[in-house]
């Protein structure tokens, strides 16, 4: 009997000095410095964040349930896929007396007219009548091409110059004027992200929604943030090349992935408001570096609409970090801006 007690006694020491290094190495991991991922799902899409710092830290701060909250916000502030949001309630507004509006709408809206205003108007935020007509809005409407007339009353209803911000105090001229914050508000929510972080101590991070991205310092490794530039084929997820954009934010836009085709003919999601119609032409990507994803989101988006020639010289007239790549008959075509060079890796 003795014996078998002491056989039992031995077996539960083991046991639990097992069950003590376990414990003992969670802890050991959780005081570990490493890249803490924190995701989840945003503004129709995803969000990836990492923090180079232990688990004990982030999950002190309780930065995730932050996050979570911060986004829902800003999206009940600027999604125009939810009915009764800040700005799908102004949309649907049908005075044309001046609206208050929340200061993180106006931030956005403030960014997006600066922008429309320093490209000519090819980036517009009010161009969402013409972007739900060819089927790329909330709308989901089947894909066809839309007939001359029913093309002719939607442009009747888009320019910046029908939308104007005073303060807090957004107005439309005309009753039925729709603003669309899809260029900007992924930007901004990475910006606001970046900001949560750094607020909390946290110095060495990324920030990534739906492809949009800030970083700064370094990874937990002591080596710069990489990121993958994609190859523009719909086809497969593929490298075209990688860049170090160091303490700043990253933004690409590319009409190879949201299109729908017609008789073979293939239409974009980015609209020319020139033309009331897709963009046709050869440029099929192109990614910027700038301080803001904000402001990256925006102007990614109007190099695309502009083209490549017209692109390049109106990023390079601007001192725009930016990287173009074109499709040609021998394959894809990559051109950069000056500014853009040394963030090469």
């Amino acid at each position: 009997m003795k014996k078998q007690l002491k056989l039992a006694f031995t077996c539960l020491a083991f046991v639990s000095f097992i069950f003590l290094s376990a414990c003992s190495k969670q802890a050991d991991e959780s005081k570990k410095i490493t890249e803490v991922l924190l995701q989840g799902n945003t503004m129709g899409t995803t969000y990836h964040v990492k923090i180079v710092a232990t688990k004990q830290q982030v999950a002190d701060k309780n930065i995730h349930a932050d996050i979570d909250d911060l986004l829902k916000k800003i999206n009940q502030q600027m999604s125009t896929y939810i009915s009764d949001s800040e700005l799908s309630r102004f949309n649907k507004n049908p005075t044309t007396e001046p609206v208050k509006i929340s200061e993180g709408l106006r931030e956005v809206i403030a960014e997006s007219i600066r922008l429309g205003k320093l490209s000519g108007g090819k980036l517009d935020i009010t161009v969402g009548p013409l972007v739900n007509l060819w089927g790329f809005g909330p709308d989901l409407r089947p894909d066809k091409i839309p007939s001359a007339e029913v093309e002719a009353a939607a442009r009747k209803r888009i320019g910046l110059d029908k939308l104007s911000l005073n303060g807090n105090m957004l107005r439309k001229a005309i009753p039925d004027l729709y603003v669309d914050l899809s260029t900007t508000a992924k930007g901004y929510g990475v910006d606001k992200v970046a900001d949560l972080i750094e607020a909390q101590g946290f110095k060495n991070y990324l920030v990534e929604i739906g492809g949009e991205m800030r970083l700064k310092g370094f990874k937990h490794t002591g080596e710069l943030w990489a990121v993958a530039i994609e190859k523009p084929v719909s086809q497969e997820r593929s490298v075209q090349d990688i860049i170090l954009p160091k303490d700043n934010a990253i933004a690409t836009s590319g009409d190879y992935r949201n299109y729908f085709e017609v008789d073979g003919q293939r239409f974009s999601h980015i609209i020319d408001p020139d033309t009331g119609k897709p963009i046709n032409h050869k440029l099929v990507s192109v990614t910027v570096i700038a301080p803001l994803s904000m402001t990256a989101d925006g102007l990614s988006t109007t190099l695309m609409v502009m083209g490549e020639a017209k692109g390049l010289a109106f990023a390079n007239q601007h001192d725009i970090a930016a990287l173009f790549i074109s499709k040609s008959e021998h394959g894809f075509v990559q051109e950069s801006t000056v500014k853009f060079v040394p963030y090469f890796k």
